[in-house]
């Protein structure tokens, strides 16, 4: 089992950092091989918007500017049997790398026929403030899962006040994912 975390968050600590790490752990003790992908690290550039809206991503599924990283990271997430989606919030948002990144990936991967279709997604936000931008953060990382044909597998979302037992939480979703659980499997009690 191959788990691929796609992080936007640009710092090397905090909360973000650790739910990915307990994620990591979690997928590692079930077993999985983990690749943490950290797009702040990236060259990668925003979306160009080529021609009338649509370029080489609607007429081929690549970007004309894939050469600074992205056809690398799409080549790493076709290898990928499950992506966690992990961000800051910040004014509600996701962090601006992965939401420039996202937006590339769904305009060449979008539908059932993108590669990324009918894999799984775990998705992960951490708010800071007041913890108010996490439903609309997740909202939006929803739709880019539904969007590109990504089953979204769980949300977890903690905040400074709910960090101790979230962190516990993204541990064993990481282990259930790394042992094959799917969206939809039925837990015995």
């Amino acid at each position: 089992m191959q788990i691929m975390i796609l992080s936007g968050n640009p710092k090397r600590d905090g909360l973000c950092q650790a739910v990915i790490q307990s994620v990591r752990s979690g997928a590692e003790e079930g077993g999985a091989s983990v690749t943490e992908i950290r797009l702040q690290d990236l060259p990668l550039i925003r979306c160009q918007v080529c021609d009338d809206g649509w370029g080489t991503c609607l007429s081929e599924r690549r970007c004309q500017f894939g050469s600074d990283g992205l056809d690398q990271l799409i080549g790493q997430l076709a290898q990928a049997d499950v992506l966690v989606l992990a961000t800051p919030v910040y004014w509600g948002e996701m962090s601006e790398t992965l939401k420039s990144c996202l937006d590339r990936l769904r305009r060449c991967q979008r539908g059932q026929e993108g590669l990324l279709a009918g894999k799984q997604a775990l998705i992960v936000a951490t708010p800071g403030g007041t913890g108010n931008g996490q439903l609309t953060c997740f909202e939006q990382l929803d739709r880019f899962c539904r969007h590109t044909g990504l089953q979204i597998f769980d949300y977890i979302g903690a905040n400074r006040w709910t960090a101790d037992y979230h962190l516990d939480l993204a541990r064993s979703a990481g282990r259930a994912l790394a042992q094959g659980r799917k969206n939809g499997d039925t837990v015995p009690l």
